[in-house]
């Protein structure tokens, strides 16, 4: 996995959750290199990527944490995860991944992103085959945001 891979996600991922849902990243948690499947959090939002690179990134976190992410959005109190929040939280995915994708670009990898897919309930297991998936926690002021990032680039 290469760096200039990673980097654009986390910089998207910090600049868009702080300028749409007024949410600070406060540090990076420990990051991880997985070869198994994916089991997905309470919320994962699947992005497909490709082009000159190839995969997909998934973005997971607790219910609590993407209810208090659209809360902030939307200037009020979210109680319920509902189609509401599924929607919010999958066009956040989409944005960070688009913003990523047009810093690729500008690296020599251009790509494209497929629509999101979002996943709720925990323990959905997805596959990223042959392709690592590099883990990169991300602590926010509103909880964990994990952003899992299974790119190769095509040859």
């Amino acid at each position: 996995m290469r760096v200039d891979f990673i980097n654009p996600f986390i910089k998207a991922a910090s600049e868009v959750l702080k300028a749409e849902a007024k949410v600070e990243v406060l540090d990076k948690g420990k990051l991880s290199l997985e070869s198994s499947a994916y089991t997905t959090q309470d919320v994962t939002v699947m992005i497909g990527v490709t082009g000159k690179i190839t995969g997909i990134v998934l973005y997971g976190m607790s219910e609590r944490t993407a209810k208090q992410i659209v809360s902030n959005i939307l200037n009020e109190p979210v109680a319920v995860y509902d189609s509401l929040v599924e929607s919010a939280i999958a066009e956040l995915g989409n944005v960070i991944t688009g913003i990523a994708s047009v810093e690729l670009e500008k690296a020599g990898y251009p790509s494209n992103i497929a629509p999101p897919s979002v996943i709720s309930g925990r323990g959905a297991v997805i596959s990223t085959v042959d392709i690592k998936r590099l883990v990169i926690p991300l602590i926010t002021t509103v909880g964990e945001l994990d952003i899992s990032v299974a790119l190769i680039e095509k040859e």
